[in-house]
């Protein structure tokens, strides 16, 4: 994909969920939840700009830089969400102003990390804030539906006729 496609997949990705959790939505932790960030990652990895030849270090530093803050913003939007389970035990979220703060100070440490690589000299492909972006997701993702888990009360399986009759263990005589 070209830069500006890039750009414009990760905009549009950002929005797109931002938007979303910007309103109560419910939590299945049914579904795979892992899908959308590993699609980004899939896409983020077969371009082949992600670490500058020229720079490699500096790169590869940038890199790990810009997934430990994807990583950060996603556990912070995670703990800075509001969950809660309604009566017939659906788990709802919606995103608070914290977890806005959490997005505006991680989008500044990116525009930083930006700053430093352009500063270093360092080549910046799109792709390595679009891997960023995907461990975001994964980790808000996964954190909303280990706490939604945690919210749900445990099944009580319901009894059907006949199970608390005395069953014996031995033989039955006629």
């Amino acid at each position: 994909m070209s830069g500006l496609v890039d750009v414009l997949v990760i905009v549009a990705v950002a929005a797109l969920v931002i938007v979303r959790q910007l309103r109560a939505s419910r939590i299945d932790t049914g579904r795979r939840w892992w899908l959308l960030p590993a699609i980004l990652a899939v896409v983020a990895l077969r371009e082949p700009g992600l670490v500058d030849a020229h720079h490699h270090t500096a790169s590869v530093v940038l890199l790990t830089a810009e997934l430990l803050t994807g990583v950060a913003i996603g556990a912070g939007w995670a703990w800075t969400t509001r969950i809660w389970a309604e009566p017939d035990g659906a788990v709802w979220s919606r995103s608070t102003k914290a977890s806005v703060a959490v997005w505006v100070v991680g989008i500044g440490l990116r525009v930083g990390l930006f700053a430093l690589g352009a500063m270093l000299g360092v080549h910046q492909d799109s792709s390595a804030l679009l891997l960023a972006l995907a461990a975001t997701l994964l980790v808000r993702s996964g954190i909303l539906v280990w706490r939604a888990h945690s919210l749900r009360p445990a099944a009580v399986p319901a009894t059907a006729y006949g199970d608390l009759m005395f069953r014996s263990t031995g033989k039955e005589r006629v």
